[in-house]
């Protein structure tokens, strides 16, 4: 085989070629990848535009229909002004008559010296069951030998306590207020079953207004106790001046006797009042404080109640 054979004839399979040659590459539409050059120049040069995405077409607003709402509760005016401010004045004064009023009985209760009109104790005949009050009572609140203090903090005081009540009996009575608190006939059954309510006995729970017949029976005797107080301590005052006071209430040793009578039962009722308010909550001590109350809307309204009255 000549030189002019080996150049003109084809190729074998698999002969290397040359650095010098370039081969053709014959490549099909559709049937080879460009090579990686092609690729980045098409990359960088060849860059095809997109169509942007269509905005997407506004929603039509969905409109829900409106269902009436109706409230629950309202606010509902408990407690005029003027009874909020004689209730708070009312603690007060009437802690600091019954603390003046605790050290003028130091002097006639059973000390050291065994005084000739030690009173107030419960007993029979000669043996004494307890005296009102032991000697470490008299020690922490400082009793001792306080006399004349005591009964000048009550003389000033007593001013304010009379004048505030007569305020509040005036204010109930020219404002109607009165019809909440007096009893009618059905507080004393309604007092009966708030009682057996209060002590887990049944859980029947009568309605009310402002007041259920416990609280009407308790306020207005709470009423009378303050008048029954001013009236007993002024024929201890002024034994002579009033002395028709003093020999219609029984006598000077008895009248005391109801004085201090009555400010045991001005004690009771502090406490069961704290312990009922605290019960209640803070819905009820707050519409002593701001006058209004949360109530259902299925409750009465006491203004409705108080326009009622004309």
């Amino acid at each position: 085989m000549d030189e002019h054979e080996n150049k003109s004839g084809p190729m074998p399979e698999g002969r290397p070629v040359d650095e010098g040659e370039k081969p053709a590459i014959h490549a099909e539409v559709g049937t080879t990848a460009p090579s990686e050059p092609a690729t980045a120049k098409l990359a960088e040069n060849d860059l095809v535009e997109l169509d942007p995405a269509p905005p997407p077409a506004p929603l039509a607003p969905v409109e829900i229909p409106s269902v009436p709402i109706s409230p629950s509760i309202r606010l509902d005016k408990k407690h005029p002004l003027a009874i909020r401010w004689m209730h708070w004045i009312n603690f007060p004064v009437l802690f600091t008559m019954i603390w003046s009023g605790l050290l003028i009985y130091w002097n006639d209760s059973d000390n050291a010296y065994k005084h000739p009109h030690a009173v107030y104790r419960i007993g029979v005949g000669p043996f004494t069951i307890i005296r009102f009050f032991p000697p470490w009572f008299w020690k922490a609140m400082n009793a001792p030998y306080h006399v004349t203090q005591g009964l000048g903090y009550h003389f000033f005081f007593m001013w304010l306590f009379a004048i505030n009540g007569i305020l509040y009996v005036l204010f109930t009575i020219f404002s109607g207020e009165w019809r909440f608190v007096v009893p009618d006939r059905k507080s004393l059954v309604e007092a009966i079953q708030v009682t057996l309510k209060d002590l887990h006995l049944t859980k029947y729970l009568p309605p009310q207004t402002k007041y259920n017949g416990a609280q009407k029976i308790a306020y207005t005797s709470v009423i009378l106790m303050g008048a029954g107080s001013l009236i007993t301590g002024l024929a201890i005052y002024k034994p002579t001046q009033a002395h028709w006071v003093t020999t219609l209430l029984g006598g000077y040793e008895m009248a005391r006797w109801e004085h201090f009578l009555l400010t045991m039962g001005f004690c009771g009722f502090f406490l069961i009042h704290v312990t009922q308010v605290v019960l209640a909550g803070w819905n009820n001590f707050r519409s002593m404080v701001s006058g209004l109350e949360v109530q259902s809307v299925q409750e009465p309204s006491l203004e409705t109640e108080r326009k009622s009255w004309g």
